[in-house]
């Protein structure tokens, strides 16, 4: 068969310098059905909007929604799943009540299925009947809240199949790495989930509730306190005489919403280099007060002498008696820190107002950030004048206010490096050195500029105090020296893995000490955190693989068996027999569900059976019982 001809042209050479006037030639091409490739996306596959085979990869979090198709390289849309009030979908608590518990639930299923809803008929435009999903869940993501997915996608949008993938299984795959130490900072908690060989450790989990959301009521509580606002004028004649300073008053609590406190987090705020002990003068026991800068003027807050070892984030932990001194900031259930926890500093000497007026000194002297007037709509009862307020974001605020999430020595809430060396301290012990030189940070806190160097220093440094850099006791009653006591050093034995802490995707990995950190530190993809958990779902859905998968079918027989009435027989109802109780149906909608938290242990030897002999008589027993 001859090949269809094509209309010839001429050379290059022969082609005249100016362009004619006549319709320009066109070439018809005989091999119309190869797929050519997308003007938008410059790949030679199929645009996965008109083949199915591609996966609907849906990275749900507590506030921001990440979805998109399988094999590509980012998502085609990132939401917030309440656009209007901004907040999360779930929190960690839950209603005690069983009565408010279901309430709860209906509220959180009826949002669910809008966001749903919202992802293939808004943002992917495409019928979920014929697409497979691909579920990136947390390792903590409670039950209910993964049955509500799954009722949804089943029932309402009736998709073919879903497959649960752990998050931080699937960024390690975006990272080239089938081994690593993955540590996720998102809205709600921290987690570190050791993976060997694809394999996630889930025994080994540690979590924390320092995260974005303590963030915010971080960087709120110091606006309250040191922040500026400068309402709108009155009038257009009052804006030209009177002066922005006269008319500018506490930050009021309305201004400071949600999407505003969001957008200073997101925009303004970056991770500072921690302040060296020595260069900062914190041992030396003397704080310039913000009234003056000394001599005759000024006053000096005389603080007792502390650890010279910590670093500035000992010294932002402020007591609950600033909430009484500022009572603005208490009523709206926000604080600073929890406790004070600063060494060697006692209340009784030095107020709750010295202390922070103190921290704020101390950071505004040591950083180098400016102050930053920002344009906010005024609080309702205001909305009298011309414009919009203004709101002064001090500098040290806007460099100093991750330093909530760096603080360490709490039990219950660890800091961001103490849950990494926690982790590594449950982790056998032939594994540390291989999971200590791949970490990987993931998550939307760690876009923060700056907050993965900062992590690095912070396990350098956590692992290098050694117990003799405890702060000295009191001297006694007698004014003898009392003698120190014994500090555990609980981090001691993972001191040899100095050399090897390596994080992928640091921006700015420190002089490599060891060959297995020069070679991982840094390396992995330029992918931003945030997206690195959806794009190893699309590498998965890509190579036709991902977790667990539950299929349509096999849903419908599980809710069917779960719902099915009980029959009684004929002989029941007339009374000739008593009536016999029907086995309910083993399978349910969440025993199909997929959870680690379920699965048994590894089946090893069963235990000795105790033969007869080795038990002691029973009058033996008694009279031993009776001596």
């Amino acid at each position: 068969m001859s090949a269809v001809p094509t209309t010839p042209r001429r050379q290059a050479h022969d082609l005249p310098t100016t362009t004619p006037a006549a319709t320009p030639q066109t070439t018809r091409v005989g091999t119309s059905h190869i797929i050519q490739s997308s003007p938008h996306y410059q790949t030679t596959r199929r645009h996965s909007l008109y083949g199915t085979e591609d996966r609907i990869i849906l990275d749900p979090g507590s506030r921001i929604w990440k979805v998109g198709f399988s094999g590509e390289g980012k998502p085609r849309d990132v939401f917030l799943a309440e656009e209007d009030t901004g907040q999360s979908l779930w929190t960690l608590n839950r209603a005690s009540k069983p009565a408010e518990r279901e309430e709860e639930d209906k509220v959180l299923e009826a949002k669910l299925q809008a966001c749903l809803r919202s992802v293939f008929h808004n943002s992917l435009l495409t019928d979920p009947k014929s697409r497979k999903v691909i579920l990136v869940e947390h390792p903590l993501l409670p039950l209910h809240i993964k049955e509500m997915m799954a009722r949804v996608l089943f029932n309402n949008l009736q998709v073919p199949s879903i497959s649960f993938a752990s998050s931080h299984l699937l960024a390690l795959l975006a990272s080239g790495r089938v081994t690593g130490l993955v540590l996720d900072c998102g809205h709600l908690e921290t987690t570190v989930l050791p993976v060997f060989s694809f394999r996630p450790l889930y025994p080994h989990l540690r979590t924390t509730p320092l995260a974005g959301a303590r963030l915010s009521s971080h960087i709120k509580a110091l606006l309250l306190m040191f922040g500026t606002y400068i309402p709108p004028a009155t009038s257009l004649s009052a804006a030209m005489n009177i002066p922005a300073a006269s008319r500018s008053i506490r930050v009021p609590q309305d201004v400071l919403t949600d999407k505003v406190i969001d957008e200073i987090k997101t925009r303004c705020c970056f991770v500072g280099d921690p302040i060296d002990a020595s260069e900062s003068g914190v041992g030396t026991g003397r704080a310039s007060s913000p009234s003056g800068t000394g001599g005759d003027g000024g006053s000096e807050l005389d603080l007792p002498p502390s650890d010279p070892a910590m670093s500035e984030s000992d010294f932002s932990r402020v007591s609950a008696e600033v909430e009484s001194t500022f009572s603005h900031a208490a009523s709206s259930g926000y604080s600073v820190v929890s406790h004070s926890q600063l060494a060697g500093m006692d209340p009784s000497h030095v107020g709750g107002e010295a202390r922070v007026q103190a921290l704020a000194t101390m950071y505004g002297r040591y950083s180098t950030a400016t102050d930053i007037h920002m344009r906010v709509d005024p609080p309702p009862a205001q909305q009298t004048g011309t414009g919009r307020g203004t709101l002064i974001i001090p500098g040290w605020v806007r460099e100093r206010a991750a330093e909530v999430l760096f603080e360490g020595g709490d039990v219950d809430e660890s800091s961001v490096a103490e849950v990494i060396l926690d982790c590594l301290l449950k982790v056998p012990v032939d594994l540390r050195k291989t999971l200590a030189s791949s970490i990987l940070v993931i998550g939307g806190t760690p876009m923060l500029p700056g907050f993965i160097p900062r992590l690095q220093a912070e396990l350098v440094r956590a692992v290098t105090r050694t117990s003799s850099e405890a702060p000295s006791p009191p001297p006694g009653r007698s004014g003898r020296p009392r003698q120190r006591p014994t500090v555990y050093d609980r981090y001691a034995a993972l001191r040899p893995l100095l050399p090897y802490f390596a994080i992928l995707n640091n921006p700015a990995p420190p002089p490599p000490a060891s060959a297995s950190a020069a070679a991982n530190a840094g390396k992995a993809p330029a992918f931003t955190p945030a997206m690195m958990a959806w794009v190893g779902g699309s590498l998965a859905g890509a190579l036709k693989t991902g977790g667990a998968e539950v299929q349509r079918e096999k849903w419908d027989e599980a809710e069917a068996g779960a719902a099915a009435p009980q029959v009684e027989d004929e002989d029941v109802l007339m009374g000739d027999s008593p009536p016999r109780p029907i086995a309910a149906s083993s399978s349910t909608p969440r025993s199909i569900l997929p959870d680690w938290t379920r699965t048994p242990l590894p089946v090893g030897a069963p235990p000795a059976p105790r033969p007869p002999s080795a038990a002691p008589p029973p009058a033996l027993h008694a009279q031993s019982v009776a001596g």
